[in-house]
């Protein structure tokens, strides 16, 4: 597994509080390899993420420590925000640059309005076949595990929602002079795969197309601003807990927030109802004690709000 920074494998540092890191997470990595390294700057083996990165990928990965691995089912539906390349005139088995390439053509002809329609023609609600190196399961088995062994899958279509397919800009590579690079930003729900719309994209324009580059910006209420490196997390201390964004701000990114009074906060502690005030919103809700401790996720029940998941428990 990669290493950065200055740590040792003998070092065993404060158990971290329970919260939310959000990584950077580097070129090379899988997000596996991210949690493995976080279980260790945590000082506890209670460590998850929130949506896998492929390795090819950086940006934002949503990690959670001790008991706000409860919260990451939540973050994993959340919409995302990238910016990414892909390349005009090569398919590859993958749909990315990891994979071989088994088809070229000549894209330097394809005009920049057409680029651009076939971005706007993939935007909205659409059917989307996951690439087949996907981790989708298929008879028990990962996708990309029969792809490797050399079956042929493939993988039904899916709804997702593309809303933001935009191209920021498009120009010939010097190393593929046939070839056109394009830039481009997308905001997509949860299950989009940006390789397939890469894959799409070169497919509707006739000459093909891979993914090269790809960056996660955001997940939810969760971006690159609150982000930290793993060098920059395996700087803190040895003799210091790792700073976590603590449960209460975390669920603030997430979820609408029902500002609890003390009487309140005491009663969802022992999982009682409470009165069905607070944000008039459908779904959860974060119920928060004065104090800024999450205290209980909480869904409507009737006349009342009743306790999901409980946070602090009596």
């Amino acid at each position: 597994m990669p290493r950065t920074g200055s740590e040792t494998p003998r070092e065993r540092r404060p158990t971290a509080p329970d919260g939310i890191v959000v990584v950077d997470k580097p070129a090379g990595w899988t997000s596996h390899d991210v949690v493995a390294r976080m279980r260790r700057l945590a000082g506890t083996r209670k460590v998850g993420h929130a949506g896998t990165l492929d390795p090819m990928a950086t940006g934002v990965l949503v990690v959670g420590i001790g008991r706000a691995t409860r919260l990451l089912t939540y973050v994993v539906g959340a919409d995302k925000d990238y910016t990414a390349t892909i390349r005009l005139g090569v398919t590859t088995t993958t749909d990315d640059a990891e994979g071989e390439p088994v088809a070229h053509a000549d894209a330097r002809a394809v005009p920049r309005a057409e680029v651009d329609a076939g971005a706007a023609a993939l935007t909205g609600e659409i059917a989307q076949v996951p690439s087949a190196v996907s981790a989708i399961k298929v008879d028990g088995q990962r996708a990309y595990a029969r792809v490797r062994a050399g079956e042929s899958v493939e993988l039904a279509a899916r709804p997702v929602t593309i809303a933001r397919f935009e191209v920021l800009d498009v120009q010939v590579p010097d190393d593929a002079p046939a070839t056109l690079d394009v830039d481009v930003a997308v905001t997509c729900s949860s299950g989009t795969y940006v390789r397939a719309l890469a894959r799409d994209l070169g497919a509707g324009l006739g000459v093909g197309g891979h993914l090269t580059a790809l960056r996660r910006t955001r997940v939810g209420g969760y971006g690159l601003a609150e982000a930290r490196t793993l060098d920059e997390l395996g700087a803190t201390p040895p003799d210091r807990p790792l700073d976590v964004l603590p449960l209460g701000d975390a669920a603030r990114a997430i979820f609408p927030v029902r500002e609890l009074t003390p009487g309140e906060a005491a009663a969802l502690s022992y999982g009682k109802r409470i009165d069905a005030t607070g944000p008039d919103v459908p779904g959860l809700v974060a119920g928060v004690a004065p104090d800024g401790t999450l205290v209980a996720l909480l869904e409507p029940a009737g006349a009342h709000a009743r306790p999901v998941l409980v946070f602090a428990p009596a």
